[in-house]
């Protein structure tokens, strides 16, 4: 299929690809141009036979009368059906040969693939915004190369691209300038290139643009004796910093205005400039952290770790508190000695202050974090940062797998687990974990997955096999804590005899003891409670009406956060909220009952029953604003609370010596849920929050409270015993073909009209039928767990793939082009959930 588009031949690929191979002159080559209109599309282009173009290489191209900046994408050896081949205009010049290595292509290709998701989307989702604009190509004279005379030596073209260089303050023009000056500039371009006489690099994109401040450097070190008071306290203030500060701090720190530095600039003791900063997401460093006596099996991996400078997936499977982060930091230090970088991947930058702290506190400068809640401004940045090609760290979450790091050495998953690593939107839905692999396979370097509890897929694949060498898979594990520091018992009560002996608080008779002697003993403790707000629905007690989202089909939670504060209802998909009503909208009735427990009642309860505790309440309405988490975080570890109360944000990278108690409020609602990861997901987050307590000197405690007592998830978690989940789990998985012996995919439809986005969930489903030859299970097409959310009705099929026939899934990307105009349809390939 073949479009026409300001001149250019536009065509999807539909041929086979020669991807980093070098290319035969005549060949034909796919770009990304940074044209608008064009953002969606593919651009082929014929190779003239002088160029040799490799995927990765920034190139300039016509696109109607412009020349355009563009990316080398894949290299074919015939052009595209459909397209006249003597129509297809050839490419201008390459700008920067390997700008992007030649795998970075090979890596987005395969998501485009596996995920079923258009080219275009994976390389939007993998490229920070900007990076694509309008780039050109510029020129610039060496002169510290050039001979004397060298006009002399060389051909007329060359020779007039000299004298206008040389003409010119800083012997530096755009491509473009100069063949639109002299005839045949292409040739003496690559003449004075080849000679070494000139550069050629890419001018940066204008949008996003650097970002300028505006820096005070002091003039002289004597003090003017006409200064005023003001004057010559900024004065004193820059000679004692050194001379120079932004002039943001200046102000604040002398709490003054900036017409003050100005008449000192105007007096001529201060000079007052704009600089470049770079936008780098970093942090403060403390204190600089120095490595760890290592334990015997910290010593151990690092040792059979170290050595592997080749492809390896290593499961680094550590209890917590096993000291899985040194053994990345004292692997990285290596690593960065060598001129190697490492990619650190964690499940959210804002939940792990703590690890990315000890990374900057290591390394300093070398570390840099990279996550999709960056300013795009702050993205461009640090791309630039990376293509400079020095050794660095980056810490990032999952979009962090596409970063272009040169000479990688290393890359780790920390808390490998964690469904944070998949997407579920925008598409590609890809897992992090599965994309971390392919990178390492193709840049051939070692993959650590580090987890106190590894996903299943995980373990099956790693820590079960026998079958493959280790210098492909490794086990290792790191089975006691650091000082060999036990781990926390912990105690399982029974909330139904709890109401028997007439207690109906939500604090049962232990975890109420366990409260009264923190303060005492000064110590700290946390409380888990799987939801946040204050109660999960409010209904009526004389009518039994339930208050929904009108927007979603979901009861509204109800959030109180302190007396005398609004009393909402919120909605958990969408965010409407709304006042509570003082009578039931059913009935006019007063009685209405709120019903579960979120961590907002927890707070108020505490409030009644402890009012000696201080408390912290940490969960996604308290952390809403930039630095939020860290900030509460910073003041818990201060000691500034006696108490943390939160969801599951808790159970990631924190670790505080004092904390001695974990209380686990109601742990049912993690085990009594419609999934089949149900089981798993529960005994992950209750072992990760247990592992908070007993990190310090004092032994920890766990109060885990529940209604059912003998669910073999909770004796697994009560005995940190993951291999007695695993065998509990595995056998039910294996039978019913459920990851991650067998595969599924769901199909997600939406749309503003329920009858659309049903009559085409039935159409696809038949499609299915006929397209999926092997054996595959079709569930479906039903309603959604939550049928509409935000006004969208919600349908879904799932795929149930045998083992046997997963690797042989036809192209399902054709499926979208079944739904109507109005109904969205998105492929989750391997989803997390089935909701």
């Amino acid at each position: 299929m073949s479009h026409r588009n300001s001149g250019t031949m536009v065509a999807e690929p539909v041929t086979a690809y020669q991807t980093g191979t070098q290319v035969r002159d005549r060949g034909w080559v796919e770009v990304i141009v940074d044209c608008p209109n064009l953002e969606d599309r593919l651009l082929t282009y014929r190779i003239p036979s002088e160029l040799q173009i490799h995927p990765g290489d920034i190139l300039s191209v016509p696109v109607g009368a412009q020349m355009m900046g563009a990316i080398a994408i894949r290299i074919a050896n015939e052009p595209p059906i459909g397209l006249d081949a003597s129509r297809i205009k050839a490419v201008e010049d390459i700008v920067a040969a390997g700008f992007f290595p030649s795998f970075y292509w090979q890596l987005i290709e395969r998501v485009s693939q596996y995920y079923f998701t258009p080219f275009m989307s994976v390389v939007r989702g993998a490229l920070p915004n900007g990076l694509l604009q309008r780039s050109q190509q510029r020129i610039r004279l060496r002169p510290e190369v050039l001979p004397a005379g060298a006009a002399e030596f060389c051909s007329a073209n060359a020779r007039s691209l000299l004298e206008l260089l040389q003409a010119q303050k800083d012997g530096d023009y755009s491509a473009q300038y100069l063949k639109r000056q002299v005839q045949g500039a292409r040739a003496g371009i690559r003449e004075l290139l080849k000679r070494g006489w000139v550069e050629s690099y890419l001018e940066y994109p204008k949008p996003p643009s650097p970002k300028l401040q505006k820096a005070v450097t002091l003039i002289g070190d004597r003090v003017p004796v006409d200064l005023t008071s003001r004057q010559r306290e900024v004065f004193d203030v820059l000679r004692r910093r050194g001379g120079e500060l932004w002039l943001t701090e200046l102000l604040q720190i002398c709490k003054t205005s900036s017409s003050v530095v100005e008449k000192l600039e105007q007096q001529g003791c201060v000079a007052i400039e704009e600089r470049e900063i770079l936008r780098l997401a970093r942090v403060p460093v403390a204190i600089e952290d120095a490595p760890s006596q290592l334990t015997p099996a910290q010593t151990d991996a690092i040792a059979r770790i170290s050595p592997l400078n080749r492809y390896a997936r290593i499961l680094l499977h550590g209890v917590t508190g096993s000291g899985k982060t040194e053994v990345y930091l004292q692997l990285v230090a290596t690593l960065l000695a060598e001129g190697k970088s490492a990619l650190i991947l964690v499940p959210e930058i804002g939940l792990t202050p703590q690890l990315t702290d000890r990374f900057r506190s290591r390394f300093g400068d070398r570390v840099y974090i990279y996550h999709s809640a960056l300013s795009p401004g702050e993205r461009y940045d640090i791309w630039r940062q990376m293509l400079l090609g020095e050794a660095q760290v980056i810490v990032g979450t999952r979009s962090a797998v596409f970063v272009p790091l040169a000479n990688l050495g290393l890359i780790v998953l920390d808390e490998e687990h964690d469904s944070s690593f998949k997407q579920d939107s925008p598409a590609p839905t890809y897992h992090a974990r599965t994309v971390a692999q392919w990178r390492a396979e193709l840049e051939d370097c070692p993959l650590i997955l580090g987890s106190a509890t590894p996903s299943l897929e995980t373990w099956v694949a790693v820590g079960e096999r026998d079958d493959i060498p280790e210098t492909q898979n490794l086990y290792l594990s790191l089975p006691e804590r650091i000082h060999a520091r036990p781990l926390p018992p912990v105690e399982i009560v029974d909330m139904r005899q709890e109401l028997h002996n007439g207690n109906r608080s939500i604090f049962s008779q232990s975890l109420q003891s366990a409260l009264h002697d923190l303060k005492q003993r000064q110590q700290q403790g946390i409380l888990f409670i799987p939801r946040r707000g204050h109660s999960t629905f409010v209904s009526c007690r004389s009518c039994g009406y339930v208050i929904q989202c009108p927007n979603c089909d979901v009861s509204l939670s109800y959030h109180h956060t302190h007396e005398g504060a609004i009393e909402l209802l919120r909605c958990h998909y969408c965010n409407h909220s709304k006042r509570h009503p003082s009578q039931c909208p059913e009935c006019d009735s007063p009685y209405l009952k709120f019903f579960g427990t979120g961590t907002q009642r927890v707070v108020q309860d505490l409030a009644r029953d402890f009012p000696e505790l201080r408390v912290i309440r940490f969960d996604s309405d308290t952390t809403r604003t930039k630095n939020a988490h860290r900030t509460l975080l910073t003041q818990f570890a201060r000691g500034e609370a006696d108490l943390l109360v939160g969801t599951q944000m808790l159970t990631k990278g924190l670790d505080v010596a004092q904390v001695t108690l974990v209380g686990i409020v109601a742990a049912d609602g993690l085990l009594n849920r419609a999934d089949y990861r149900a089981s798993e997901r529960a005994f992950q987050t209750l072992t990760q929050v247990a592992g908070r307590a007993g990190r310090g000197e004092e032994p920890g405690r766990v109060i885990l409270q529940t209604y059912s007592p003998d669910h073999p998830t909770l004796k697994a978690v009560c005995r940190h015993d993951y291999r007695a989940f695993t065998r509990e789990t595995l056998p039910q998985r294996q039978q019913k073909n459920y990851p991650p012996y067998g595969r599924s995919i769901l199909l997600r439809f939406s749309g503003m009209e329920e009858s659309n986005v049903q009559d085409a969930a039935e159409l696809v489903a038949d499609s299915c039928r006929n397209l999926l030859s092997f054996p595959c299970e079709i569930l479906g097409p039903a309603p959604a767990v939550v049928m509409r959310v935000n006004n969208r009705f919600r349908w879904q099929i799932i795929l149930k793939f045998a083992p046997e026939s997963s690797e042989e899934l036809p192209d399902l990307s054709e499926l979208r082009a079944l739904c109507p105009q109005g109904v969205s349809l998105t492929i989750d390939v391997d989803p997390l959930t089935w909701e």
